[in-house]
This record gives C-alpha cells, sequence and structure tokens, in this order.
C-alpha cells in the first residue's frame, strides 16, 4: 500500500444513491411513544430513529393503516 495517493487526476461521479437518501423532517411525537421505540431499539441494538424508519417502511409496504378508536 502506498502511504500516499494523488486524488488530484479522480474523476468526480454523482452518487448513485443520492435519490434513496433519508429526508430530514421535523415530526413531534408523543413521549411515550419515543419512550417505547427508544426501549425497543436498546433491545435490538439499533437506533431507535431507524427502528421507527424500519417500522414505517413496514407499514408502507404492507399498506397497513391506522386503526383509530376516538373516545369522549
Amino acid at each position: 500500500m502506498k502511504e500516499e495517493y494523488d486524488l488530484s487526476k479522480m474523476k468526480r461521479k454523482k452518487n448513485p444513491y443520492a435519490a434513496k437518501l433519508k429526508k430530514p423532517v421535523t415530526i413531534r411525537l408523543g413521549e411515550d411513544v419515543v419512550d417505547y421505540f427508544k426501549s425497543l431499539s436498546d433491545e435490538m441494538g439499533l437506533p431507535y430513529q431507524s427502528l421507527i424508519n424500519l417500522y414505517l417502511r413496514d407499514c408502507v409496504s404492507t399498506h397497513r393503516k391506522p386503526n383509530f378508536n376516538w373516545t369522549e
């Protein structure tokens, strides 16, 4: 392996995965929801935001819709 490399002659390429990158959003979640996913993430060894993303991605792929039970 060389100690130094000359990268000045490299051609730049666009990132082919740029379209698949995650989009940062601001979302308000209940404290109990965040606590649930944080404790679950500790068990699974994943960051809690990744776990939430995986869960929501699963909802999208299975076309799962929320079930609301409104009570007064």
